[in-house]
């Protein structure tokens, strides 16, 4: 190949890269796969091309081929966090956690500092019903990464799915304290108050829940609920009065 041709190949797939990345930021994944895939086809050796595209599958909810064409990245770089933590999103995403748990730990193992992966990882291992160490890794998470509220979140609602009501309302606690605008911990605590029979205390929580967000996706369950334990209430005080 004349250096010519080189240089003109070197443009080309320049250029395809380019517009591949404007298109996928842009959310318009199908145009951008079509310019990744021109790009793969002058030049085979470029690890961020396969990357690119991958993440565009991702999007498209095709994980089978991301996961194909992140494997193929890896191949050409094989030290790249973004690529293992690719990896084992799709593959969470694709519905096979422990097949994450291997590529999630290698992207921590490059980039030990960054806290999403870590969470990723603690999901896997809770999908796959090793729930001790799911809730292990979120508080090492909450201790290494204190202002990470997603630690938070996933920690009590996890031990929400345990019953364990008073540790979450804890948890929950924790968040208000980092930020009191965090509208959801209101819901959760008032749903571990109500599941604890501290009913009263709950009702104070979901009234605050609903002052905040009145129209959210929880608002009609905390309403009915809220109606079901006023109910509750009146016919207790009405037997009361009947003794």
């Amino acid at each position: 190949m004349s250096s010519k041709t080189k240089k003109h190949n070197e443009t080309a797939v320049n250029n395809f890269y380019e517009k591949a990345d404007i298109l996928r930021v842009a959310g318009k994944y199908k145009e951008a796969v079509s310019n990744y895939l021109n790009a793969i086809l002058i030049d085979r050796e470029n690890a961020e091309n396969y990357l690119g595209l991958a993440v565009c599958y991702k999007h498209l909810k095709q994980y089978s081929k991301a996961i194909k064409f992140l494997y193929m990245a890896l191949e050409l770089k094989d030290d790249s966090y973004e690529i293992f933590f690719e990896l084992g999103i799709c593959h969470l995403l694709a519905g096979s956690p422990c097949g994450a748990i291997k590529n999630l730990i290698r992207a921590i193992q490059i980039n030990p500092d960054n806290p999403e992966a870590i969470l990723q990882l603690a999901i896997a291992h809770e999908l796959c019903e090793e729930y001790d160490l799911a809730l292990m890794i979120y508080q090492k998470l909450i201790e290494n990464s204190s202002g990470f509220i997603k630690a938070y979140e996933h920690k009590s609602t996890l031990l929400m799915k345990l019953n364990k009501y008073e540790e979450a309302s804890k948890v929950l606690h924790s968040i208000l304290k980092l930020n009191p605008d965090y509208y959801k911990a209101y819901a959760g605590i008032g749903i571990c108050l109500d599941k604890l029979g501290k009913q009263s205390d709950a009702q104070r929580y979901y009234r605050k829940f609903l002052s905040e967000k009145p129209f959210s996706n929880q608002a009609e369950f905390i309403k009915n609920r809220l109606d079901k334990l006023k109910e509750n209430k009146h016919f207790t005080r009405h037997l009361t009065l009947c003794r």
